[in-house]
């Protein structure tokens, strides 16, 4: 036997086990995907005995071929192709999928660039640091129930929205798919498309499809930057699959698939000028979420537990700095909230601070100069002015309270 048809007939045995044990294929109808996906099932080349002679009668149509099963189309031997490029994964970790050319229901394998199914799990990491508050219970629950429940979840920024969603994720042990959406965010970015591989044109899921199929979490995060592409997920939202025209492919929802999104608005646009780019979703598309959870800040205890978790983490016993730094945070959303003062301090940039005082040899005014340094100057100040008063013992609220009846220009702290 020439080595040339020795490795015909392998790739044959090959094909003939990938119809039993992975996908079910039409021996007489197959694309390049399907020839690339058995050559990769048995660890063989691809087979360009079979596409490369345009006149070849295993050519049935365009882009389709049929495998030579009963041995009964014979074929001229050619040279060996030469050694292609070792594949390179893809940026968006999506997979390919088998595509024919009818619509095919989804199976429980997913093919992936090596043939073999993904292994890798995407359930967050429990983080040490979090400390539960707000509306975690009960989007926890939600997720602990495998109900299709979409979930809206809105608030100031750094308050924790997206770290509360991944955490509950890790609790009740789902997996999550992470999408951060901007204006360009498109129906390829989140359905999927296709890539060129090896000089080949190759169908990758995108982390939609991939959380549909899975029975995953799918977290829409910072949706409200969104433009009218998103609309493409109006099917998905209601629970009952999209179809991916491109591949002609119905994708139906596993057991398990939720849709949640983050925004700091409620899609309605923002009049602050905090979070430019957030623009006005369509009502149709908020409609399909049938609850929204309104994220606020944490507590000054439930902050002082994460504040007093990250300084463990840092080897910093400073509980003092610790109340300092809440208590000036406090002060700062009050007048926030009264229209003072048009900026804040988040959980996170108080994590920050922590952070910058562990690095500058635990100098307090230097780290909080340097975290509040991206505000405009006159902010900045009054921010570090009121820090350096509580810093030395004078009562903050009073000190806010006694300035603002001096006059609208004066420091609002």
């Amino acid at each position: 036997m020439s080595s040339n048809n020795a490795k015909r007939e392998a790739f044959v045995s090959a094909a003939i086990k990938y119809n039993e044990s992975v996908v079910a294929i039409d021996f007489d109808s197959v694309s390049k995907i399907d020839l690339q996906n058995i050559a990769d099932s048995a660890g063989l080349k691809f087979p360009h005995w079979i596409t490369r002679d345009k006149n070849s009668p295993l050519k049935v149509g365009r882009g389709l071929w049929k495998i030579p099963v009963n041995g009964s189309v014979a074929v001229k031997a050619t040279p060996s192709p030469k050694k292609k490029a070792k594949k390179v994964a893809e940026p968006v970790a999506s997979e390919p999928i088998t595509i024919t050319d009818k619509p095919t229901a989804p199976t429980s394998v997913v093919e992936m660039t090596k043939g073999t199914t993904s292994t890798v799990s995407n359930i967050p990491a429990k983080d040490p640091l979090f400390v539960p508050f707000g509306n975690f219970s009960d989007v926890n629950s939600i997720f602990k129930s495998n109900m299709f429940y979409p979930i809206y979840v809105t608030g100031l920024s750094g308050n924790g929205k997206t770290f509360m969603i991944e955490q509950a994720a890790a609790k009740a042990g789902r997996e999550l798919f992470r999408v951060n959406i901007t204006v360009e965010t498109d129906e390829d970015d989140l359905l999927g498309g296709f890539r060129l591989v090896d000089g080949e044109t190759v169908w990758f899921d995108g982390p939609v499809v991939e959380a549909m199929r899975k029975g995953a979490i799918l977290l829409l995060d910072e949706v409200d930057l969104a433009s009218t592409k998103i609309m493409c997920l109006q099917p998905v939202l209601e629970g009952k699959g999209v179809f991916l025209k491109k591949i002609n492919e119905f994708v139906e929802c596993a057991d398990g698939f939720n849709v949640v999104a983050t925004a700091n608005t409620k899609g309605k646009g923002d009049e602050t000028g905090n979070f430019m780019g957030a623009g006005v979703l369509n009502e149709a598309f908020l409609e399909r979420f049938p609850i929204t959870v309104e994220q606020e800040y944490p507590s000054n205890a439930v902050e002082k537990k994460i504040l007093n978790k990250v300084f463990d983490k840092l080897n910093i016993n400073d509980s003092e700095f610790v109340d300092k730094l809440i208590n000036w945070a406090d002060v700062i959303r009050k007048t926030y909230v009264e229209g003072a003062i048009d900026q804040l301090i988040t959980t996170r940039r108080l994590v920050h601070i922590s952070n910058a005082y562990a690095i500058f040899n635990m100098d307090r005014m230097k780290a909080i100069s340097m975290c509040v340094n991206r505000f405009d100057d006159e902010t900045k100040m009054a921010m570090i002015d009121l820090y350096t008063k509580i810093d030395s013992g004078v009562d903050a609220e009073v000190t806010a309270t006694a300035t603002e009846e001096e006059g609208d220009n004066a420091c609002p702290f």
